[in-house]
């Protein structure tokens, strides 16, 4: 790699020049692939991501052949910027006149020379990739040179990109910044189409992202790292009975002390655990990573029989849970080892174990914490937790995440603006729901948010009582659990809130609308799965414009569940032909990236099932735009193919509930579900808790410009539409409800 920053026609000295040099390789350690793929002679333009004002440099140091920046003219008002583009021969462009600086690239390209064009035209301030504009594909074909790809990560969060909101007033790294470029194959100038070179783009971005040296880590050492750096930082405040506040130390010393026990006494290598989400379930996690053994968070809604298989597929023999959970679901399967987790303290030596280890907490270096308790510093692909699928539509699934899993997962969410450290996080959502699990678990111990818990997202009063008495700043649930807030929150008691993200399952408009109204509050779509760890797609505000320079960009998209969060890359295909579909047609969606999961345990079957060519289909339905935002129409099994025709079980159940007004009532009111039909293949049912008859149904949806084969023909009445722990939608129940639908008692 050359040490020259410049072009050889620099007017910058090259005694500066070193300079210059020397000081990029101290704050960065810029490591790039494959720099060989740069032609050695003639023009090429490069396109890249532009997250911060270093880019350039960073994109120079990584290439072999000295480039020729496209910048935007305005900048050059600043005496420092108008040197650096003297000195370096950047090729001024501006927005009233974007043709002059075209034609100076347009000749520096014929005589052979490397122009580089970040073809977002701005620094992006969400810390995704915006929209690409065309301006590049018009001077690679008018030049015919090829487009060479090219994707930055790492330097988001550095005091030169807009992370936290600004640019250069925050405190600086005090490490080197490990900085990847990935540079891809050569485009031909007449392949360089936007949305061809957009995927190329996110697909180096996912290669880049994977080289992060913190994604080798133990979860369990970053934990008991960041835990000791802060020991005296309240980390918990429990609200599961009475108001319980744990600082850091208190909870590190605690898992400590739990750790050696677990190691001593548990021979499995995974141990499950039944608690609520509280300091309980923060203590018990962690001591089980630190144990060097798996956590495996059971979900204590399902049926005994889901559970009893939950627990043979991953070999769980002891549980710690408490005695309380215990007489709360007394169905649960209890094996003989079930350990209440205060009586299993006290049996160490309650206060006395945990003591010696609130001292080191206090006095030794946080690095030293870790080889204390022998917990290593590398976990990598190594599983790092076990949680199942809901089992909504058949038996659950055992989806082992690793250690570079979540911690992606976790610094995928870090690098947006929406969970800073600042943040006060109200969590509520089970610890055996994925976003419980990484979210609301994981992520505030590895990047020291404040937790606020209350043990069910049912339980709206302690909920919203949570966030006016502890001041909570984001609130993360499921449409399902935020929607009672409406009927007993009065505005004033949110005041604290400055976010509310849902996922697991549609936002829908009326609830986004009345929350804006009521409270003042846009409610943040999120997308994800448990095989992504879980987030993979979020909405987020639009980024404030602090400079004079900087454009307006957009965060998020009405209806859509956001962009992808960054080192994600995705395809959209056709569900039968399975060919990639056009920009913004739907089909099945693919994803790749570090937080995505290697398979389900011990089952290759149904492993090989879930990938394609190293991509993992979701099942899931949708659509991204040209600007990257995604939307989900519904799940592929949430289709009924009837006379040779794909008819969405969503959109039917949306328009159902917008004709007869049922959008203000709580939980689910009407669900569609396909059952075997000998004449057309399937037959839509519709279950509901509503009074209503097959005539009236049928006129309502046809007045409403549904077709008739839209339309359910059978009308079954249930007290209550099944819903899973996790709020979803309790599928296997409902179609088991819809197959009792029978002319005799619709």
């Amino acid at each position: 790699m050359p040490l020259s920053l410049f072009p050889k026609r620099s007017y910058l000295p090259r005694g500066l020049e070193f300079i210059a040099a020397t000081i990029a390789r101290i704050l960065y350690r810029v490591r790039s692939f494959d720099a060989t793929r740069v032609p050695a002679t003639g023009g090429a333009l490069i396109i890249c991501n532009h997250l911060s004002y270093v880019d350039p440099v960073l994109l120079q140091l990584a290439c072999p052949r000295p480039i020729r920046f496209m910048g935007f003219k305005g900048l050059r008002e600043h005496w420092f910027f108008d040197l650096v583009f003297r000195w370096s021969g950047a090729i001024p462009v501006t927005s009233d006149s974007p043709m002059e600086g075209m034609k100076l690239a347009l000749k520096a390209l014929q005589a052979g020379e490397v122009v580089a064009v970040f073809p977002e035209g701005h620094i992006s301030r969400t810390g995704q990739l915006m929209g690409l504009k065309r301006g590049f594909e018009v001077l690679a074909r008018r030049a015919n040179v090829p487009v060479i790809p090219a994707f930055i990560d790492g330097i988001w969060g550095s005091v030169f990109s807009f992370a936290g909101n600004t640019y250069l007033w925050k405190s600086p790294r005090l490490m080197p910044t490990h900085v990847f470029v990935a540079i891809g194959e050569p485009i031909a100038p007449e392949k360089a189409e936007l949305a061809h070179v957009r995927k190329t783009l996110l697909d180096l971005g996912a290669e880049a992202f994977e080289q992060r040296p913190v994604l080798r880590r133990h979860l369990g050492h970053e934990c008991v790292r960041s835990l000791a750096k802060h020991p005296w930082h309240l980390q918990v405040v429990d609200r599961t009975m009475e108001r319980r506040p744990v600082k850091a130390g208190q909870m590190l010393a605690a898992a400590a002390a739990l750790s050696r026990y677990i190691r001593k006494n548990v021979p499995e290598h995974r141990v499950g655990i039944v608690l609520p989400p509280g300091a309980g379930a923060f203590i018990a996690n962690l001591a089980v990573s630190c144990a060097g053994k798996v956590p495996v968070n059971l979900n204590f809604t399902a049926g005994r029989a889901a559970l009893e298989v939950s627990m043979r597929i991953g070999g769980v023999k002891t549980i710690i849970s408490a005695d309380a959970m215990k007489a709360k679901v007394p169905n649960f399967p209890w094996p003989e080892r079930t350990w209440d987790l205060r009586e299993t303290i006290a049996k160490m030596g309650g206060k006395k174990a945990i003591l010696p280890w609130l001292v080191a907490a206090w006095v030794l270096p946080n690095q030293i914490m870790p080889w204390l308790l022998g917990v290593p510093a590398v976990g990598d692909r190594a599983e790092a937790g076990l949680l199942f699928t809901s089992g909504s539509s058949g038996e659950p699934k055992g989806v082992a995440l690793s250690h570079r899993n979540i911690l992606a997962n976790c610094s995928q969410v870090s690098s947006l603006s929406i969970l800073p450290k600042s943040a006060s996080l109200l969590a509520c959502l089970p610890v055996f729901h994925s976003f419980g699990f990484t979210i609301t678990l994981w992520y505030p111990m590895v990047r020291g948010c404040h937790v606020v818990t209350v043990p069910s997202p049912l339980d709206t009063r302690k909920i919203i009582d949570a966030i006016h008495e502890e001041s909570a700043t984001v609130l993360i649930g499921a449409p399902t659990f935020v929607r009672p807030i409406l009927r007993k929150a009065k505005p004033g008691e949110l005041r604290s809130l400055e976010l509310v993200v849902t996922g697991a399952e549609k936002l829908p408009d009326d609830l986004y609308q009345a929350f804006l109204e009521q409270f003042h509050l846009e409610i943040m779509q999120g997308y994800g799965l448990t095989e992504t760890t879980p987030a993979s797609n979020i909405n987020q505000p639009h980024p404030p414009v602090t400079t004079f320079t900087a454009e307006p960009q957009i965060g998020k998209k009405m209806g859509s569940v956001g962009r992808l969060l960054p080192g994600m890359t995705a395809r959209i295909v056709h569900p039968e032909t399975g060919e990639e579909v056009p920009a913004g047609e739907p089909g099945i969606v693919w994803f790749r990236g570090a937080n995505v999961f290697s398979g389900y345990l011990d089952d290759q079957e149904k492993t090989q099932a879930a990938f394609q060519d190293g991509w993992f289909v979701t099942g899931d339905l949708g659509r991204l735009d040209e600007e990257g935002f995604l939307f989900i129409e519904g799940r592929l099994s949430r289709f009924s193919k009837i006379g040779g025709e794909m008819v969405p079980h969503g959109t039917i159940e949306q328009r159902v509930v917008e004709a007869f007004g049922w959008e203000s009532q709580e939980g689910y009111t009407a669900v569609v579900m396909g059952v075997p039909d000998p004449a057309k293949g399937e037959a839509l049912v519709l279950l509901t808790t509503q009074d209503v008859t097959s005539d009236q149904v049928r006129e309502k949806l046809l007045a409403a410009g549904l077709p008739s084969l839209w339309v359910p023909k059978l009308i079954q009445r249930v007290d209550a539409i099944p819903v899973l722990g996790t709020g979803k939608l309790d599928l296997k129940a409902c179609r088991e409800a819809a197959l009792e639908a029978t002319p005799g008692n619709c």
